[in-house]
């Protein structure tokens, strides 16, 4: 990062193979939606490319193009709830992953669903520690806060996740 932050731009080729999967992923576990995903990814990029002089040195790579991939994501769902006013209803969210999802296993599926039903802060959380496998100190500092309140805000996550499964599993 440090050759791209002093003018060499084509060694954010490097960045880009190396995180470009990883970004991609978690951005489509947010938005379950691929293609929005694959637009999200390319947004956070470009970003990496303009703000490079806001990476610090001595700070981790990966928590600062966490960190911009939340702010590309929240950005985008912001700009579409201004311009028609119309957020994502969790319950239709939740049928749209049922009907596209590719998994075929059912329980993979009442998951994902499950998964859409949390709050964007718990979803954000479980992406994070539990798609993505980054560590709470990572974690932490990407949502700008301590290690300790991330483990229990994951903690209440898992349990919220649960509910939803089982609620669901009945039906």
């Amino acid at each position: 990062m440090e050759a791209v932050k002093n003018g060499e731009l084509q060694q954010a080729s490097y960045l880009f193979d190396r995180y470009h999967k990883r970004i991609f992923n978690f951005l489509r576990q947010l938005s379950n939606d691929t293609m929005l995903a694959e637009d999200l990814t390319q947004n956070v990029f470009l970003r990496l490319i303009k703000y490079r002089n806001s990476y610090r040195e001595g700070n981790r790579f990966q928590s600062w193009i966490y960190q911009m991939a939340r702010n590309v994501f929240a950005d985008h769902y912001q700009s579409i709830k201004n311009k028609a006013s119309n957020y994502v209803d969790v319950e239709k969210m939740s049928d749209h992953i049922s009907d596209t999802e590719d998994s075929p296993d059912e329980r993979e599926q009442l998951l994902h669903r499950s998964l859409a039903k949390l709050n964007e802060e718990q979803r954000e959380l479980l992406v994070l520690t539990r798609f993505q496998h980054l560590k709470y100190e990572e974690v932490a500092v990407i949502m700008n806060t301590t290690v300790a309140n991330i483990k229990v805000k994951v903690h209440r996550a898992i349990g919220k996740l649960r509910e939803h499964y089982f609620e669901l599993e009945k039906n």
